[in-house]
C-alpha cells in the first residue's frame, strides 16, 4: 500500500507543477481579478434588497398619495447610484465620515425648477440613508442586514397610515384685504376666508405684505374633502416659457 500512496503523491505533485494553484490561476487585469464570483453574488444580493426596498417605499407609500412620477423616477435612479457608488467606495480608502458627508450634501440638493417640498425632501432622504446602509454593507448579518430594511418600511408605513386620519394641504393666496390680516382680527380673517374659498381652513399664516397693492401673501392649511393631490396648492404664478 505504500507505493500506491508514493504514486498518489508523486501524481498529485505533478498536477500541481503542471497546472498550478487555482489561487494562482485567477486572471487579472490591472490589478483587479476577471471575474470574481462570490463577489457578483453578494452585489446582486445588496442591490436586490436595496432595490426592492425603496421600491416599495416610492411606490407603495410616496407614489400611492402624492402621484409625481417625477419623484418617483428620481427617488429610484438616486437610490440605485448611491447604492452602487458606497459599494465601490468600500474597496478605496476613505473614510467613512467623508463618505457620509458627501451623501449628506446630497440630502441639501434643491432643484432650480421649483424647492423641494418638506414631504419629498423627507423621502429622498430616507432613500439616501438606506442606500447608504445597503451600499456600504454595514450589517453584521444578513439577518439583521433584513431587519434595518424592514424597519425602515415598518415605520414609514405606521406614521403614513396615521397621518392619513389628519390629512391636511396648504395654499398659497395673493390676498387684497390687509385690513384683516392685523392678530387682533384673525378670527375675522378666517371667516372672510372660508366664505370666499369654500374651504375647511384650519390655519392661516401671513407672509409678505405690499402696502403699494394693498396685498399680502397668506398661507392656508386647510382639510381637503378628498384625498386628490393637487400639484399647483403653493404655486402663486406660472412661468412664461
Amino acid at each position: 500500500m505504500k507505493p500506491l500512496l508514493l504514486q498518489s503523491t508523486e501524481i498529485n505533485e505533478s498536477i500541481a507543477a503542471r497546472f498550478g494553484n487555482a489561487e494562482e490561476q485567477s486572471i487579472d487585469f490591472l490589478g483587479l481579478p476577471l471575474f470574481d464570483g462570490p463577489g457578483l453574488w453578494r452585489l446582486l444580493i445588496l442591490f436586490g434588497i436595496n432595490l426592492l426596498v425603496c421600491w416599495v417605499i416610492t411606490h407603495f407609500f410616496y407614489y400611492r398619495k402624492s402621484r409625481r412620477r417625477d419623484y418617483y423616477f428620481t427617488y429610484m435612479l438616486f437610490s440605485t447610484a448611491i447604492f452602487f457608488i458606497l459599494y465601490q467606495l468600500q474597496n478605496m480608502k476613505i473614510e467613512v465620515g467623508i463618505a457620509l458627508g458627501l451623501f449628506g450634501i446630497f440630502s441639501m440638493i434643491r432643484y432650480r425648477t421649483e424647492q423641494l417640498p418638506i414631504r419629498e425632501m423627507t423621502y429622498l432622504f430616507v432613500l439616501i440613508a438606506i442606500s447608504i446602509i445597503n451600499g456600504a454593507g454595514m450589517a453584521s448579518s444578513y439577518v439583521s442586514f433584513a431587519a434595518v430594511n424592514i424597519l425602515f418600511i415598518a415605520i414609514i408605513w405606521v406614521l403614513e397610515a396615521v397621518g392619513m386620519f389628519n390629512r391636511k394641504s396648504q395654499k398659497i393666496i395673493t390676498y387684497e384685504k390687509i385690513d384683516l390680516i392685523r392678530p387682533d382680527r384673525r378670527e375675522d380673517l378666517l371667516a372672510d376666508l372660508r366664505q370666499r374659498t369654500g374651504l375647511d381652513i384650519v390655519k392661516v399664516q401671513v407672509g409678505s405684505i405690499n402696502f403699494l397693492k394693498d396685498t399680502a401673501f397668506i398661507k392656508v392649511t386647510y382639510i381637503p374633502e378628498d384625498s386628490e393631490p393637487n400639484d399647483i396648492d403653493m404655486v402663486t404664478k406660472f412661468k412664461n416659457k
